[in-house]
């Protein structure tokens, strides 16, 4: 049995964690698995159906209330992706707390500005990293099925001051976001890389590419216009749940989903109408 006493704070932080989220395997491996850039090297803005850019809503994320039942989530038994959020214990995992406060009453203001200068605890860090992400998958699978709903879609850009310019490529670059997941009810954000009309035949492929673990669109954007032109072949990449511009929240369970999501998406809405298109010329 963990406890405070005799385990180290990061232990101690990793336990509570799996008992405040409902003994859930998949928060603490995400906690210690998964590691997205953060803030993304790369935007989806957002077009209304005129062209007109529409408003980024990144400030509803801190805004939210935490209510439940805000999404419908399908979980089975042994769904690991639910969105609900669990309450901080603001004890400090070495089990002590100062009372000196309520002894000196004249410290308080010089107490308070210590501990918002002194780092949280390893408990609370976690905590509230796993409510966060929670927060933020509520309102992204919301905002994402109302732009579903009203025909919203994207153009990609990414953070040249961090990237540099993007490699020449004449084909074409698509952001779309793909979904919605049955089990999670959250889009994936991904962009397809395709050749120009004129260079497309039966036989040109498209790849499905997973990107490594501390990347994300925008730092792999210049390597898939590289790979687009010299392999001469369509590239559709995407980010992983609560990765970028992409929902949900960053579970191995999760990973499953989105390339199992993509490459049914990638039959359906490359190589299946690329087919019709050969056969009918």
């Amino acid at each position: 049995m963990c406890c405070s006493c005799c385990c180290p704070p990061a232990i101690t932080a990793l336990f509570y964690l799996w008992l405040r989220s409902g003994f859930s395997k998949g928060t603490v491996a995400g906690a210690l698995t998964f590691f997205p850039p953060d803030p993304p090297l790369y935007k989806f803005i957002r077009i209304g159906k005129n062209g007109d850019e529409l408003p980024d809503h990144d400030d509803e994320i801190e805004a939210v209330e935490e209510t439940e039942g805000d999404i419908k989530v399908e979980n089975g038994d042994d769904d690991d992706s639910d969105l609900g959020t669990f309450d901080i214990d603001k004890q400090p995992s070495n089990g002590t707390a100062s009372n000196n406060n309520a002894s000196n009453p004249k410290s308080k203001n010089g107490q308070d500005q210590q501990e918002a200068e002194a780092p949280l605890d390893p408990i609370t860090q976690m905590t509230e990293r796993s409510n966060r992400l929670r927060r933020r998958a509520k309102i992204q699978a919301r905002r994402d099925a109302a732009d579903a709903k009203n025909g919203v879609t994207y153009r990609f850009v990414h953070d040249a001051e961090s990237l540099g310019e993007l490699p020449s490529f004449n084909g074409t670059i698509t952001a779309v976001k793909v979904g919605p997941q049955k089990k999670t009810g959250t889009y994936i954000a991904a962009l397809l890389y395709k050749l120009p009309a004129s260079e497309i035949t039966v036989k040109t492929k498209t790849i499905l590419y997973s990107h490594g673990n501390a990347a994300d669109l925008g730092a792999m954007s210049g390597l898939q216009c590289v790979i687009a032109k010299n392999l001469k072949c369509n590239v559709l990449v995407y980010d992983y749940s609560g990765y970028g511009e992409s929902g949900g929240i960053p579970m191995e369970k999760n990973t499953y989903r989105d390339v199992k999501m993509m490459y049914e998406w990638a039959v359906n809405n490359i190589t299946k109408p690329q087919l019709e298109k050969a056969n009918n010329t």
